[in-house]
């Protein structure tokens, strides 16, 4: 029987995928809360049965607050790695954060539109239009928009926000 792929194809997207896994993962457990003590568990259980007993809005969820920044991967920290042109470990290590982030990016679009039932042209508008743009451009162009948000705020900002922010203003779909 023959093979329809060819090996190293298929070596390099079990690494990408691996790689993919790899920084999801570790961006979890970077933006894992603390754990708290049984006795601190208990003392929140009862105070939110006491708040919903009462009538109180409960307590914001991760999805209403913002989750903390990784300061090892803020948008502040890869823009600083990204800098530094003369350096090529920290390109390859800026190349490879901003690839794997839009990479991960492209399969959780192609995931959705292929698992979910989303209104016409939807992904269209999240996807992103990078064919024949090379990863350098990209790299500068995120570097030259993050030169533009004040130090703080890039600090406090996640490297794939950032990034996917600075590739959808300048290569989106729509």
């Amino acid at each position: 029987m023959q093979r329809n792929t060819l090996p190293c194809a298929a070596h390099a997207a079990s690494g990408l995928l691996m790689a993919a896994a790899l920084g999801l993962a570790s961006l979890a457990h970077a933006q894992t809360p603390a754990q708290k003590t049984p006795a601190q568990t208990a003392a929140q259980t009862a105070q939110t049965a006491q708040g919903a007993q009462a009538g109180q809005p409960l307590s914001p969820t991760l999805s209403q607050a913002a989750p903390p920044v990784d300061p090892t991967f803020s948008a502040y920290s890869l823009a600083q790695t990204c800098k530094q042109k003369n350096d090529n470990v920290a390109q390859g290590q800026c190349v490879g954060a901003i690839r794997g982030i839009i990479h991960g990016y492209q399969y959780g679009v192609l995931f959705l539109g292929q698992r979910a039932a989303l209104p016409a042209n939807e992904t269209q508008r999240v996807s992103l239009c990078l064919r024949n743009t090379q990863v350098s451009s990209i790299v500068d162009e995120f570097v030259a928009d993050a030169a533009q948000v004040n130090e703080d705020s890039l600090k406090h900002t996640p490297a794939e926000v950032a990034v996917l922010g600075s590739v959808h203003m300048h290569h989106s779909c729509n």
